[in-house]
């Protein structure tokens, strides 16, 4: 776009491009990695209790309750907690905090597009370092840039759109590596599987940890996400924050997440049914003859060596299933698929038996 109005920056931005949200009815929705199964009750009762009251006054611009909740959840104080509207938000907050130094910031290849979209706001210089051709993040790539300045070090844990999960030895190593720069973990889908760095905060103080209530929480409505780390990191987020926005999370939100945090067996009873389905659903593609990625988030990421993934994602549509397709070097020929219910799971399945029967 050009125009007299806008500032420079704006013509050269290139923004993150969401997954399709339809408004048809009916379509089985497997392309955005929401949680197939609704919020607690118990969430669902305390925004309604909080809707009766207090709407007219402000929210607390600390969010200090769900802050504590969290905390309690996790083993840390509510000083080690920030919050924000949704990851993405939290995401945006860190990358203007940490990483304008002027120099790279390093990610992998292959990640979360949003990264690189924030790099594009805040003018950040990007590093890539390719995933290897199992599609795992090498920590010894990231080693040979050791000595290297940089900004920070960026990464998802399970990656996305990969589903791969890495073991805590090399999240520390990746933090031993720049000592003096912020080490970022999105960890948007460890619930379904992976292994939290919060543990490791007490240790390292170059380590920022993001999540979201978006996936396993199955609040993507609400928007909620959270950073933890130890007090300077959180610090500065807070600078930033109330230099944006002092009220990110609204009282229903603030209700809802404490809801959420504090019914935790609903919170294992989905997550749980999340996995199963992910097993179950691994077993029926490769017998279908897909290639499907060792996964430990609430989606798998697949590839056919007889059909092109853009085919399937066309023939699927046509059925009424919705499937991510990106169209990007080195990953042209994936799906990204979202784990449904068992009812969406088997209708996914007996849509590809029907697309693969029309392009035989």
């Amino acid at each position: 776009m050009k125009s007299t109005y806008c500032s420079p920056i704006v013509e050269r931005l290139v923004p993150y491009v969401p997954g399709e949200q339809p408004k048809l009815d009916r379509l089985v929705k497997l392309n955005t990695n929401e949680n197939p199964y609704p919020p607690s009750p118990r969430v669902i009762a305390a925004i309604q209790a909080a809707a009766q009251h207090g709407l007219e006054l402000y929210p607390d611009p600390e969010a200090m309750a769900l802050k504590q909740a969290i905390a309690t959840h996790h083993g840390l104080t509510a000083q080690h907690v920030f919050m924000g509207n949704g990851s993405d938000e939290v995401l945006a907050h860190a990358f203007f905090a940490f990483f304008q130094q002027g120099c790279p910031l390093l990610m992998p290849d292959i990640s979360y597009s949003f990264y690189k979209v924030y790099c594009g706001l805040y003018d950040i210089p990007v590093e890539q370092v390719a995933l290897t051709d199992e599609m795992q993040l090498d920590v010894s790539a990231y080693a040979r840039l050791e000595g290297l300045s940089v900004a920070g070090v960026v990464v998802a844990n399970p990656n996305a759109p990969t589903g791969i999960g890495l073991p805590m030895h090399h999240i520390e190593q990746l933090l031993r590596l720049h000592p003096t720069r912020v080490v970022l973990v999105d960890e948007a889908y460890v619930d379904f599987g992976g292994d939290s760095a919060i543990a490791l905060i007490a240790q390292y103080p170059n380590l920022l940890v993001v999540h979201t209530l978006s996936k396993s929480r199955s609040l993507a409505g609400l928007r909620v996400g959270f950073a933890c780390g130890q007090r300077h990191l959180i610090d500065a987020l807070e600078r930033v924050k109330n230099s944006f926005n002092s009220y990110p999370l609204d009282r229903l939100a603030i209700a809802g997440g404490v809801a959420a945090f504090e019914d935790v067996a609903y919170f294992e009873q989905t997550r749980q049914a999340v996995m199963s389905s992910r097993e179950g659903l691994v077993l029926a593609l490769e017998d279908l003859g897909f290639k499907v990625l060792p996964s430990q988030a609430n989606f798998v990421f697949v590839s056919h060596s007889q059909h092109d993934a853009a085919g399937i994602a066309t023939g699927l549509r046509a059925h009424g299933v919705l499937v991510r397709h990106f169209k990007l070097p080195r990953i042209e020929n994936y799906l990204r698929i979202s784990i449904g219910t068992p009812a969406q799971c088997d209708a996914l399945l007996q849509a590809l038996a029907s697309v693969f029967t029309g392009l035989a």
